[in-house]
């Protein structure tokens, strides 16, 4: 027996990071008889099917400041956002009510926003500019736009589950040319993981997915085994799924192993037409880690030297499966 097979023959199955054997990437056991076209797109049109409230994520709460204005563009409409005196936040109309003046060049003063063309102040209680419902729900930033959504509106978003106690959480945003249910196509794909990931994912398998299009609401999630991969044949192995609580967002969670709790939620949010007049969608995505470990309660300490590698690694991900939602909308909608 040669070494490296006794080291991962007497590894404590303990402990949470594992030693794993997987064949040459060309040699994986091939995903794509259980990856079903039909299937994928009746997920989508579930998740398309449910409420959202009008509520769309723009920002990590923490990019929004009290000192300077935070500029965004949801389904067209210009917008901007800052925290008042007391750190609430505020979200309105983008554009100045004199002569539309972009405000996210505007300077704080007082918890107001004052335009640097001709010093209009503009706040929660100036007329003339009425500040949009918005909701800060502790990582991310909400806001609600009715005549965008279209929906019957609700009080506060639908925040997805989270886990309690002590968390670390970090937030990436990238976009990319498509529209958001080519965003949700893509996280309702698990199949393609250690295929189009190598470099995060290894021995990947579905052990179930919702068939059908009739689906209870209870059943409608993808549990898939996996193991990220931390460096070379070593990883973590969990169980994790994947639902969706509302039209433009998937969450996944992990239900077993190291980090029982945690979530990584996705978020498609509508930017509005380019330059070039195709759509351009925001993924914001928030990881939110959580362990009952006795040492996570020190990493959490750290988690402003934690956050940017946390943001990385969700990043270089998203720029991969940008480009599979990227091709998913040119190819139906007849651009490719």
């Amino acid at each position: 027996m040669d070494l490296k097979r006794q080291v991962i023959e007497r590894w404590p199955a303990r402990w949470p990071v594992q030693p794993f054997r997987e064949p040459a990437w060309a040699r994986q056991e091939p995903t794509y008889a259980g990856c079903s076209p039909a299937l994928i797109e009746a997920a989508v049109k579930r998740a398309g099917a449910r409420p959202s409230g009008n509520w769309f994520v723009f920002a990590a709460g923490r990019e929004i400041r009290a000192d300077r204005p935070f500029g965004v563009r949801v389904g067209g409409r210009e917008l901007v956002a800052w925290r008042g005196p007391d750190g609430a936040l505020l979200v309105g109309p983008g554009a100045c009510p004199h002569l539309g003046a972009p405000l996210e060049q505007a300077r704080v003063h007082g918890g107001e926003l004052v335009c640097r063309w001709h010093g209009l102040r503009v706040g929660a209680d100036r007329p003339g500019w009425t500040a949009l419902p918005s909701y800060d729900d502790g990582v991310l930033a909400w806001v609600r736009l009715d005549r965008i959504g279209g929906e019957q509106h609700t009080e506060r978003p639908i925040v997805p589950v989270r886990p309690p106690g002590t968390t670390v959480d970090a937030v990436a945003t990238l976009a990319g040319v498509c529209e958001p249910e080519d965003v949700v196509a893509n996280r309702l794909d698990p199949w393609h993981g250690a295929w189009f990931h190598p470099y995060s994912f290894a021995k990947l398998r579905v052990l179930s997915a919702p068939e059908g299009v009739d689906v209870p609401e209870a059943e409608d999630r993808f549990v898939v085994e996996v193991t990220f991969r931390l460096a070379g044949k070593i990883g973590v192995p969990v169980v994790a799924e994947f639902t969706c609580p509302g039209p433009r967002t998937v969450l996944m969670t992990i239900v077993d192993g190291e980090g029982t709790g945690s979530v990584v939620e996705t978020h498609a949010t509508p930017l509005g037409p380019g330059p070039d007049g195709r759509p351009r969608t925001a993924v914001i995505e928030a990881t939110i880690a959580a362990s009952d470990r006795p040492g996570f309660a020190k990493a959490a300490r750290i988690a402003p030297v934690l956050r940017p590698l946390m943001r990385r690694a969700a990043a270089r991900l998203w720029r991969d499966d940008l480009a599979y939602a990227e091709r998913r909308y040119a190819l139906r909608t007849h651009l490719a």
